[in-house]
């Protein structure tokens, strides 16, 4: 079931997935979007090495998006059901937060 609900997606990318597991052995399981500090890296084209930086460290920045790129990633992460009831607005600047925390600059 989990193999035919991810089908569509890429290989290779990290996607989140809670899963339930009930008292009688039945389960739910939610596919999330993959996170945000993943979908910034990969939209600055930086170069990651099993989920770290590679060779960076501290507060560098390691790559530059445009506004664009933030508007983008909002959108993918308000698709999550979870955060389907926020602004896009709010998203964006949740994004942009990220993107500092993870050496990321965004250009206007």
């Amino acid at each position: 079931e989990f193999n035919a609900r991810t089908a569509h997606m890429t290989p290779g990318i990290p996607i989140p997935a809670r899963v339930t597991v009930r008292p009688d052995r039945s389960f739910h399981f939610e596919i999330r979007t993959p996170t945000t500090s993943y979908l910034l890296l990969k939209a600055a084209n930086v170069e990651l090495k099993k989920g770290k930086l590679k060779g960076k460290s501290g507060n560098e920045i390691v790559g530059t998006i445009s506004l664009k790129h933030v508007f983008e990633i909002a959108k993918i992460k308000q698709s999550e059901l979870r955060l389907s009831g926020l602004s896009l607005e709010g998203l964006c600047k949740s994004v942009i937060s990220s993107a500092k925390s993870v050496g990321v600059e965004v250009k206007p």
